[in-house]
């Protein structure tokens, strides 16, 4: 049985060639897709401004470790693209960054040790 590790991966993008209807939605919704709605999930969170330039996705995949980073960011961009497809929603080619979240390491700054004064 494989081991599974947890990525968090951030999918970013250009919008391209949205029309008249699909940018007047994004406007509508723009506010409910600011940073401060950033969230790693499953299903993936939006993240776009009203000048409808660039966007991201923020995914939480679970996937087998041996398949690595490398697939646990093509399949936050397959969910990324369905995503924008399945809305119609124009845009140019994806790009994610991936995070292992079981092999990162966490420095601990300023933590001291017993005794210390």
């Amino acid at each position: 049985m494989s081991t599974q590790h947890t990525y968090r991966v951030i999918v970013r993008g250009t919008w391209d060639g949205l029309t008249d209807a699909a940018r007047a939605r994004l406007l509508s919704e723009v506010d409910g897709h600011g940073l401060s709605a950033m969230q790693f999930t499953e299903e993936g969170s939006l993240a776009y401004d009203r000048v409808l330039k660039h966007f991201s996705f923020r995914y939480m995949v679970v996937s087998d470790a041996e398949d690595g980073e490398e697939m646990a960011g093509a399949i936050a961009e397959d969910r990324a693209e369905t995503f924008l497809d399945e809305q119609g929603y124009g845009h140019g080619a994806l790009r994610s960054t991936v995070t292992d979240m079981d092999t990162m390491k966490i420095n601990y700054k300023g933590r001291r040790t017993s005794g210390a004064a």
